[in-house]
């Protein structure tokens, strides 16, 4: 579904990722960890092209992410992306900011696109939601909300960029669960996190990456507890110590 071959990206002199190999295949769950600075968001953002990349080719579903023919926002509205902090519009309701992009981009009618809207918040547990506005949600209702509104483009691939670590702890519990029941229904799932042990119950692979290099690869078992390289090996030793 996702594949990286050869990818470089730099800003200015610093090699943000440095030679990039890795698949994703449909239906597939790989969380990407890894140290601070390592380079985990920026290459989840080079694949709807959020960060341009300079040397290599990303596809997706066999198309080359980073060719200049490609219609980006066509292809965007394919890929759905859940950020770090939530980017809801704050003068719509929690049912317009889902239906705007059906509405704009899909030419959705507003009848249909509101239906489909009240189904993806029931979907995330916020169903009597729908006409408040972001400000009076919750930071873990608004990542619910900011998850339905990327799944109301009906996406065959969602990323996560870190989409718990702006949350309270006691909010992160209820966004891991509606991303667990994506992966329980086969979504194509990219999640860079810190939560591990969302990696490690739903993950199908985790990548561990540090300098811009994918150090190392491997099943949530095998990663956890054998780590092979000397840097996963101190990462996960500092995680357990915290």
């Amino acid at each position: 579904m996702i594949q990286f071959e050869g990818v470089n990206k730099w800003y200015g002199d610093y090699h943000a990722l440095q030679g990039i190999d890795a698949t994703v295949a449909r239906g597939e769950v790989v969380v990407v960890c890894g140290p601070s600075g390592s380079g985990k968001s920026t290459l989840i953002r080079t694949v709807n092209r959020l960060e341009e990349i300079q040397q290599g080719r990303i596809l997706f579903d066999g198309q080359d992410v980073h060719a200049p023919s490609l219609d980006i926002n066509k292809f965007r509205s394919r890929v759905g992306f859940v950020f770090q902090s939530f980017n809801l519009f704050p003068h719509l309701s929690v049912a317009d900011n889902i239906m705007l992009a059906p509405t704009l981009v899909l030419g959705r009618g507003k009848a249909p696109a509101r239906e489909r809207a009240q189904q993806l918040l029931a979907r995330v547990g916020l169903a009597a939601k729908a006409d408040a506005y972001p400000g009076q949600l919750s930071g873990g209702q608004q990542q619910r909300v900011a998850i339905a509104r990327a799944l109301a483009m009906d996406p065959p691939a969602m990323l996560f960029d870190e989409p718990t670590s702006a949350l309270d702890p006691e909010m992160v519990g209820e966004v891991l669960q509606v991303m667990k029941s994506l992966a329980r229904e086969g979504m194509t799932m990219i999640c860079v996190t810190h939560e591990m042990g969302f990696a490690r119950e739903v993950a199908d692979r985790v990548l561990f990456m540090d300098h811009g290099r994918i150090v190392e690869t491997g099943t949530p078992s095998g990663f956890f507890e054998h780590p092979q390289s000397e840097r996963a090996q101190r990462f996960l030793a500092d995680l357990r110590s915290h």
